[in-house]
């Protein structure tokens, strides 16, 4: 369908995406998931996010696979860019309802590897840390304390659309708490209990005393890696709740790497 006035309301949910107090990704907004670009919006149309629209250019539209059941709104570049408020490369623009998140337990009791975050604010780190995870065929994502919003686009952008298809969960932020729903639990109680549950939680830092990563048998069975933010890294009490902490060794001179490479390394080293 062609549309040309960009006050048209059917394209509200695409809506000024610049504007904090306004994007429709945001909690302030409607909380919707927006995706961007091609094999994103696949992804998205492959999910289990209920679509509500489609907006485009015509060649990109046209590049998607059957969207038939969801509305596809064509439109040209410059009512494109007066919706979104700049100007989008992609050419294309899909939004959907948030899914239901399983809960704590319920992603652990069918998984082997598993990535957990503490802090992590930072949208493209959050979005590589996902990219990643899917790589390295991790089974969810555990969100502890402090973890921005996967679900937002910036995030949804950089994880590649990974967000969409690998699960994940958020823990309640009062050390050892839990909260009033029963499937929600405190943190760090999650690390307490992944360990009751058999895994080995590897809390990863740069420190020297730590245990190197390529001395760990990479046939352990079940792994959960956790990391911190970029700077300051995990908390004192992450660090005590994890069965060891792990290092990768690097080059002299060098410090630390970057959140997602280290999780990248660690994953892949049990892959």
């Amino acid at each position: 369908m062609l549309i040309t006035d960009p006050q048209d309301p059917r394209l509200d949910d695409f809506r000024d995406l610049t504007r904090a107090d306004r994007r429709p990704d945001r909690p302030g907004g409607q909380g919707l998931v927006i995706a961007g670009g091609v094999p994103v919006v696949e992804r998205l149309l492959a999910s289990p996010y209920p679509v509500r629209a489609i907006m485009g250019v015509e060649s990109k539209i046209a590049a998607l696979p059957d969207t038939r059941a969801v509305p596809s709104y064509v439109v040209p570049v410059e009512v494109m860019d007066e919706v979104v408020g700049f100007h989008l490369n992609r050419g294309v623009l899909a939004c959907a309802d948030r899914a239901p998140a399983p809960s704590f337990s319920a992603l652990i009791a069918c998984a082997s590897r598993v990535l957990v975050l503490e802090g992590v604010g930072d949208h493209e780190n959050l979005g590589s840390l996902f990219r990643n995870a899917a790589a390295f065929g991790a089974d969810g994502v555990v969100l502890g304390p402090r973890c921005s919003d996967p679900l937002y686009r910036r995030a949804v952008r950089v994880s590649m659309g990974n967000v969409l298809r690998v699960p994940f969960c958020s823990v309640g932020t009062e050390p050892s708490a839990r909260s009033a729903r029963r499937d929600e639990i405190g943190w760090p109680q999650a690390l307490h209990e992944l360990r009751a549950a058999g895994f080995e939680v590897l809390a990863m830092t740069p420190d020297a005393s730590a245990i190197d990563l390529r001395t760990l048998p990479a046939s352990t069975s079940k792994v959960a890696v956790l990391v911190g933010a970029e700077g300051p890294g995990l908390t004192d009490l992450a660090m005590r709740a994890a069965t060891r902490t792990v290092r990768i060794p690097m080059a002299d001179g060098v410090d630390s790497l970057n959140v997602a490479t280290a999780a990248a390394v660690a994953l892949a080293h049990f892959a």
